[in-house]
């Protein structure tokens, strides 16, 4: 590590710092949506990347795995886990950003470190095989805070618009991220007394003892009534945390725009559009900053004790604990979460819930739950609420939230443009 800070790439790196001046441009994209133009991993949903997006969030349900299963369920074949519509993305066309604003936005807050710390997702469709997914997007609100890790910090939110080929609203999905300054954060060290963790065998028992308990609650329906306020939803293991976790996460298809890690020549041409995300290793060669979620060298380098998994990975863990509890009939139609500590290589998180409430809204079955993960040294590393829509025994069904009509118009509007671009070409299933 010591060689990596001496480094004039790390020396390079550390120089960025949040200024007046760049917060003061990122004001000026505060209600700006804009087509997504960026090409992901994947664009349209199949089987195979379904399949492969849940396992790689260690969710093994048959609704979201198993055609022959999912074909004998209430939505007649598989549909995805409902935050996959975060990773797919066909390029949008639409009107660009207004020159003025992307010529005073460029390069904003270059070289500084951005953690995702939570997020807002409200589901309003399905996504089946064959769908293929769009977005817009833009920066809902922006805030300068006194970050406990890393001093001086803003927090950012912003919101990206999922539409499918027909233009519908499949899900609006808010990130919180706080941008850090790297070099400050190390200096602060507040995670330097956190070691390793080390499992015995009979550690290991007890972590294994809960998932040989955990069940999907698939066919067998959760109806609304009979749903008890203040109920215990059960547990749920995720860990010990491995480089292999991380690493079966991005083989699901997370983690392509806007870092783009990739091999070869296609890395030394990604490496001549974004330099400021490459850095030296020990070894001197250019890599991505991005690493520290598996090199640990690097991770201490800005202020870690150790590589830690994304924020993202435990948003989908707990998205698949409510989706084992609320069975095939039911759907998460919000789920809000705040990442409070990091999870470390070799930390074990366990995912537990309560029900908070029970109401009907419009005809409609709602359960809101509370949720929180504790790692093994029984600390609070996520909160989340969510809520869930359930059938009822006098045969409603539960439904996803419906979408704003302002909102379902935008859609509609930035994905006629885009066939108005694509030479009125249409798709639609």
């Amino acid at each position: 590590m010591a060689d990596i800070l001496q480094s004039d790439e790390w020396q390079q790196a550390t120089k960025y710092q949040i200024t007046d001046e760049d917060i003061e441009r990122a004001q000026l994209l505060l209600g700006v949506d804009v087509a997504n133009k960026h090409r992901e991993y994947i664009q349209s949903a199949q089987y195979d990347n379904i399949r492969n997006f849940a396992i790689g969030a260690g969710n093994d349900n048959p609704l979201h795995c198993d055609p022959d299963y999912a074909r004998t369920a209430r939505w007649g074949d598989v549909i995805a886990p409902g935050m996959m519509a975060g990773i797919i993305n066909q390029p949008m066309l639409g009107a660009p950003m207004p020159d003025e604003i992307k010529a005073r936005t460029k390069s904003l807050f270059k070289g500084v470190h951005v953690f995702v710390s939570g997020s807002d997702w409200t589901w309003h469709r399905p996504i089946y095989s064959g769908d293929t997914i769009y977005s817009f997007s833009g920066q809902e609100s922006l805030e300068v805070k006194t970050s406990e890790f890393a001093g001086r910090s803003v927090i950012r939110v912003n919101r990206h618009v999922n539409l499918n080929q027909r233009g519908e609203v499949v899900a609006v999905y808010r990130v919180l991220m706080v941008l850090t300054e790297r070099d400050t954060a190390r200096k602060k060290g507040k995670y330097a007394a956190v070691k390793p963790a080390v499992y015995s065998d009979e550690d290991i028992a007890k972590i294994d003892a809960i998932y040989a308990a955990e069940q999907v609650r698939g066919a067998n329906t959760r109806f609304f009534e009979d749903v008890r306020v203040g109920e215990a939803m059960g547990l749920m293991a995720k860990g010990p945390l491995t480089v292999t976790d991380v690493m079966c996460f991005h083989a699901g298809g997370y983690g392509f725009h806007p870092y783009a890690p990739t091999v070869g020549r296609l890395a030394w041409q990604n490496r001549q559009r974004i330099p400021a995300f490459y850095i030296k290793n020990e070894q001197g060669v250019p890599d991505v900053a991005q690493r520290l979620h598996w090199d640990p060298t690097w991770a201490q380098a800005i202020g870690n004790p150790m590589a830690y998994d994304y924020g993202v990975m435990r948003e989908n863990y707990l998205y698949h604990f409510l989706t084992d509890w609320c069975g095939d009939d039911g759907i998460v139609v919000h789920q809000h979460d705040e990442v409070r500590k990091f999870n470390y290589m070799g930390d074990t998180q366990i995912i537990s819930g309560e029900v908070t409430g029970k109401r009907e809204v419009d005809g409609r079955c709602l359960v809101d739950v509370a949720l929180k993960m504790t790692n093994q040294r029984d600390e609070e590393t996520v909160k989340a609420t969510a809520t869930i829509a359930l059938p009822s025994r006098d045969g409603r069904l539960a439904i996803f939230e419906p979408t704003p009509a302002e909102l379902e118009q935008k859609g509609l509007r930035f994905m006629a443009e885009h066939w108005s671009r694509m030479g009125g070409r249409t798709k639609a299933r």
